[in-house]
């Protein structure tokens, strides 16, 4: 599948990390719990994706050759206050300046290490993209704020949430995504809201080898349709499927089997 260009992705980094600390300084309560991420409350969600800015920052900047544990990451852990809103703020602004200058600098082919395999600042630049815009979702959500992304990276997000489900099948053959194999069963994602030329449909098929996809308008077991952002929010389980907008047709059975197995655990 066709990405969007590195600085695409780096000016994306910064604007959904601006976005995000609007939710941070607009009055929120930081202690309460994040619905989509229930071991979290929203101050621990913030905390979680500023610190992972500032690692990603590290790897790149150092051209890292392995992993460098969380522990080691300067101001990773955020703020020694909690509750502070206006510290988190600052806090996430320099950490988002910080990830995309190291980024912008070593440009998207420059090797870095990377658990994917795909060894690039480019693979971080689109890891990082994604990772502030489905958690700006779920902050979003908390704090009962309207939440919107632009069409191709809502399309691009769903790319990769398929390429990392495919990679964990490979790096965990005892997982739970393992299990999301078979013949003859598929999934469709119908985006209906976005102009043609993007082409927001996806189908799925559970092959013996894994799980194979491919952009396009087919029938399948099952199909979710409804607006772009909900189907990808609804696909990274931060919508329920009933959701206004979202429709199921067919057998659901086989969508919430897919939800439930599509997951790094």
């Amino acid at each position: 599948m066709s990405r969007l260009a590195h600085d695409r992705y780096c000016d994306e980094i910064a604007d959904q990390v601006r976005r995000l600390r609007a939710v941070v300084t607009s009055g929120a309560d930081l202690s309460a719990t994040v619905p989509t991420c229930p071991d979290w409350s929203l101050e621990e969600l913030v905390r979680h994706t500023g610190g992972a800015l500032r690692w990603v920052e590290l790897l790149v900047r150092t051209r890292a050759e392995k992993e460098i544990p969380l522990s080691e990451v300067p101001g990773g852990a955020g703020p020694e206050v909690t509750g502070d809103a206006a510290a988190l703020d600052a806090w996430l602004a320099e950490g988002a300046e910080a990830v995309v200058a190291a980024l912008r600098e070593a440009g998207p082919d420059t090797a870095v290490w990377a658990w994917s395999g795909i060894n690039t600042a480019g693979f971080w630049a689109r890891r990082m993209t994604h990772e502030v815009t489905v958690h700006r979702a779920d902050a979003t959500l908390a704090a009962g704020l309207p939440y919107e992304v632009a069409p191709e990276v809502a399309a691009d997000a769903v790319d990769e949430w398929l390429e990392i489900v495919r990679f964990v099948q490979r790096a965990l053959p005892d997982g739970p995504a393992s299990e999301l194999r078979g013949t003859g069963r598929s999934l469709h994602l119908h985006a209906t809201d976005t102009e043609p030329g993007l082409n927001a449909e996806w189908v799925i098929e559970l092959t013996e080898d894994g799980v194979a996809w491919h952009r396009g308008h087919e029938k399948a077991t099952v199909a979710l349709r409804g607006p772009l952002t909900s189907v990808m929010l609804a696909f990274y389980r931060r919508l329920p499927l009933d959701a206004p907008g979202l429709e199921v047709l067919g057998e659901r059975e086989l969508l919430d089997f897919w939800l439930e197995r599509a997951t790094f655990g």
